[in-house]
């Protein structure tokens, strides 16, 4: 890979993690602590960490996790498309499938895209 592509997708990984902690902020009140992309193929990948709102916390402390879970899930559905709108602007390709999954200790989300191709 020539090294302006790598520069280019350098800054694809970098708008998409600055885009999931949008949308995270947006819709759950507050955003990820930390963020990272990754693209390989047709697949672009985030993960996030530090994700659930005092809220959540509270009902995972209380023993549910899997409400936590489920309504975030439900949320992730609701906004699928504008997670993947942000995804097909950034890179300039649809989006084939978006898929959503959170987990409880470690406290993560996982954004992952299956990209179409260009025009």
């Amino acid at each position: 890979m020539g090294e302006g592509k790598a520069s280019e997708r350098g800054q694809e990984l970098v708008e998409l993690s600055n885009a999931m902690v949008a949308l995270h902020r947006e819709n759950f009140g507050r955003g990820p602590g930390a963020a990272r992309s990754f693209l390989d193929g047709k697949m672009a990948v985030c993960v996030l960490s530090d994700i659930y709102t005092a809220a959540e916390r509270t009902l995972i402390g209380a023993g549910e996790a899997e409400h936590v879970r489920r309504t975030r899930t439900l949320h992730q559905e609701a906004l699928e498309g504008e997670y993947k709108a942000s995804v097909e602007r950034i890179f300039g390709r649809p989006v084939a499938a978006f898929l959503s999954a959170v987990h409880v200790g470690p406290d993560v989300a996982i954004e992952v895209f299956l990209l179409g191709d260009a025009g």
